[in-house]
């Protein structure tokens, strides 16, 4: 099953799906022509909204791609946690002349209007993210003729995906940027999070199923490494952020090197669930007392975050990003994946000829 699913794209790079507006069709497109996995997000759009950039991307290549999924949320929040987070927001609302969104706005992200949009009108792979799809839907989309991945965090997540039926895993490490695809979002593992060769291996141990690896890849090196280490292929989110296609606000593509943004936290600040951020004034003012509130938060500061990008404020917006954001590059999409499996290709020939032969090729 390895090889069906890198047999539809012979780089082994996957432009990892990126929602809120990232992951547009040209920048699936390009990465597609280039050769490795497109992918759209479906996250927070409407059933129809995913389906007219399904159409768009398709007049756009004729490759695979892929298209994610955002699992429904149980309905384990404390309303009155949710409460006193919206009263400790007020003085942003005043800050950005913006009001609150509606906590309540849904928590499926219209799952089953799109699955039967993807069920009517199949697309080659279907990832999904915040948990896994039940068997049945997995039969049902492989019935299709489309390949299901999920990602996991843990190896424990392997194994449930295994049992389900998916045909690959994507191991998502601490390093990345974004949300977390944490299976059940647990406030006491907030701190858990493993690094993505640790997790590889373990996970490698755990599971038959091929593997996607995923968190903080920025170079081909990194590619070499996690092919070395047991993947069939590397999902890169931050290194295709800032690149020309990439639909991302101006105002975050020029935060990922600017030096005011240090580094990166994990913070549930903006969405009530874990993500990896640039550390930015809304972060740290309000990451250690929002909720686990999934997506009740995000609905929450919605208004809040297009408020702040609308007045060119970075310090109020979600600037997700991996650990290895320092080394975007901004370059079109098609020349970072020729740059990205050229890096590989010479990694990959340094390792093949060992210390000797890199100690005489450096002679």
């Amino acid at each position: 099953m390895s090889s069906a699913l890198t047999d539809l794209f012979p780089t082994p790079i996957v432009q990892a799906p990126m929602a809120g507006g990232v992951s547009v069709p040209q920048l699936a497109a390009a990465v597609c022509e280039a050769g490795g996995l497109g992918f759209l997000a479906a996250g927070y759009k409407t059933a129809d909204g995913m389906h007219q950039e399904i159409k768009q991307l398709r007049g756009l290549t004729a490759r695979p791609f892929g298209v994610n999924l955002f699992m429904p949320q149980p309905d384990h929040t404390d309303p009155a946690a949710v409460e006193v987070y919206a009263n400790r927001l007020v003085d942003e609302t005043v800050r950005y002349q913006a009001g609150l969104g509606n906590p309540d706005s849904g928590r499926d992200d219209g799952y089953e209007a799109k699955l039967a949009v993807l069920l009517d009108n199949p697309v080659p792979v279907v990832s999904f993210h915040f948990g896994c799809p039940a068997p049945d839907v997995l039969r049902a989309l492989s019935a299709k003729g489309t390949l299901t991945l999920v990602t996991v965090t843990t190896a424990d997540e392997a194994l449930d995906v295994e049992r389900a039926g998916a045909d690959a895993v994507i191991v998502q490490g601490v390093e990345a940027g974004g949300h977390q695809g944490t299976h059940h979002d647990d406030p006491g593992r907030d701190r858990a999070g493993i690094g993505l060769l640790s997790l590889l291996a373990q996970v490698r141990e755990a599971v038959s199923l091929p593997i996607v690896a995923a968190g903080g890849i920025m170079r081909g090196s990194q590619i070499a490494a996690v092919l070395a280490a047991g993947a069939c292929a590397a999902q890169l989110g931050t290194a295709f952020l800032a690149t020309p296609e990439s639909g991302a606000n101006a105002l975050h593509k020029q935060a990922l090197s600017n030096p005011l943004f240090a580094g990166t936290e994990l913070t549930r600040a903006f969405s009530g669930r874990p993500a990896r951020g640039l550390v930015n004034r809304f972060l740290r003012e309000h990451g250690p007392y929002a909720p686990a509130a999934y997506p009740q938060v995000h609905h929450l500061t919605s208004g809040l975050r297009k408020a702040a990008a609308k007045a060119g404020d970075p310090q109020g917006m979600a600037l997700w990003a991996g650990q290895g954001h320092r080394m975007a590059r901004e370059l079109p999409a098609g020349q970072l994946v020729e740059v990205l499996a050229t890096e590989l290709a010479a990694a990959r020939a340094e390792l093949s000829a060992g210390p000797e032969g890199s100690a005489e090729g450096g002679a």
